[in-house]
């Protein structure tokens, strides 16, 4: 006890370099915390985007780019599949529910989803949350739209406003189509996924603003059809882009996997979203290694920093030390007065770096959400995360053992002898 009084009293008589110390840890310390807790975030909000969809069934083509563009809205659709065939998915005995999708067109940089009702009762999102509305509801109306809460956020969407959608996916397009504007008539609640930045039609929407179109280019304004009487058109969906199914049983998704992989009639690609996404996660270990990595140099650099500031003080404290010893303090007392401070030290800047990471996760969460699409999660610690904290202040003892080693092997005439 009187050596952590101590020790306490020698780190405020040098409060200026204590605080620059004990920052310069919580810094590096959040910095490593803060990379930890994105990563696992990302994992769990990826798988739980798509937590009670079974299979997804689209074109043929790469696993990964159809989960990313169906559920993500990541890339481009490689080709679309035949509506007929959605029709014998979703008669199979072994579907619970089949929920087709179109993608291709999109409103100021968000991406346009059109589907059907039941996209909101079987769509799940963080484990299992269901598909909320703020207000208003989704419409099999043709020009009715429902909007994710960031676009209606950010574009300062109520209900009852009209948007134009544009052709193609990017943020400038060269057709909109204006003369065809959709009404919003429901607003969702957050959700922290891709949905909050998704613009959500009925299938006779976008076979509406389409009607006319000949090998991708639009009709001429004296042959276009005026959106009164397309609304009252029923329209014959030929091609969706993809279909999210649910399995009767769980036993029964690697039968349909195999089946309409490799169905006779249409080529197509059946995805295990968990499977996918190991892939993605695969592909992706290294550069997530590498991210950690320099958080962890990070780290060592702040505790570096500690061990820099105690040595250095050693010069100026040779006259503290001895008369510590003249008053009867052994070299073990001195050793665990120097190592006490550096634990002080590293506590103090890993305790007040996990203060600061939870700040720091408060306040990019909405962020994150807004641009990345998925849910920051702030609350708990994870077993890594108590991992870091315990090495962080492990290191910091050995590294501050040094110094006290040195003070240590000091005699007491070392103090004593004045140094020019």
């Amino acid at each position: 006890m009187i050596i952590f009084k101590l020790a306490v009293k020698s780190l405020a008589m040098r409060r200026v370099v204590t605080s620059l110390t004990i920052i310069s840890i919580a810094l590096s310390t959040a910095l490593l915390m803060v990379v930890e807790r994105v990563r696992v975030s990302a994992h769990d909000s990826f798988t739980g985007a798509i937590s009670q969809t079974d299979l997804i069934i689209g074109a043929r083509g790469g696993a990964l780019p159809l989960l990313l563009n169906a559920v993500f809205h990541i890339g481009t659709p490689a080709a679309n599949m035949k509506f007929a065939t959605f029709e014998q998915i979703k008669a199979d005995p072994k579907t619970a529910w089949a929920v087709p999708i179109t993608m291709g067109d999109s409103h100021r940089g968000y991406r346009v989803v059109a589907t059907t009702g039941d996209f909101f009762a079987h769509f799940r999102t963080r484990r299992d949350h269901i598909l909320e509305f703020a207000s208003g509801n989704f419409s099999e109306q043709t020009f009715t739209a429902v909007v994710g809460s960031s676009v209606a956020r950010r574009l300062n969407y109520k209900l009852g406003d009209k948007l134009a959608l544009s052709h193609g996916i990017g943020e400038v397009s060269f057709h909109n189509h204006d003369d065809h504007p959709f009404r919003v008539g429901g607003i969702l609640q957050a959700t922290g996924s891709p949905v909050d930045r998704s613009i959500f039609v009925p299938l006779s929407g976008i076979e509406a603003i389409h009607t006319g179109w000949h090998d991708g280019a639009p009709p001429r304004r004296d042959h276009a059809v005026p959106s009164d009487l397309l609304a009252a058109e029923k329209f014959v969906i030929d091609e969706i882009s993809a279909v999210f199914v649910g399995a009767r049983s769980k036993a029964d998704i690697l039968a349909m996997q195999r089946y309409w992989g490799d169905y006779k009639k249409e080529p197509l690609t059946a995805v295990i979203p968990g499977v996918a996404l190991d892939e993605l996660w695969e592909g992706l270990a290294y550069g997530e290694e590498a991210l950690r990595l320099v958080a962890v140099f990070v780290v060592l650099v702040g505790l570096t920093g500690m061990l820099v500031s105690v040595y250095n003080s050693l010069n100026e404290r040779r006259r503290e030390m001895a008369i510590l010893r003249s008053l009867g303090a052994t070299p073990r007392v001195i050793f665990g007065l120097l190592v006490t401070e550096a634990g002080i030290l590293v506590g103090l800047g890993a305790a007040l770096g996990v203060v600061l990471t939870r700040v720091l996760l408060v306040g990019i969460q909405p962020m994150v959400a807004n641009q990345f699409g998925f849910y920051l999660a702030v609350d708990g610690f994870s077993s890594v995360e108590i991992i870091y904290f315990c090495a962080t202040l492990i290191s910091g003892l050995l590294l501050g053992a040094i110094p006290a080693w040195r003070a240590y092997r000091q005699s007491l005439s070392d103090g004593l002898v004045i140094r020019l």
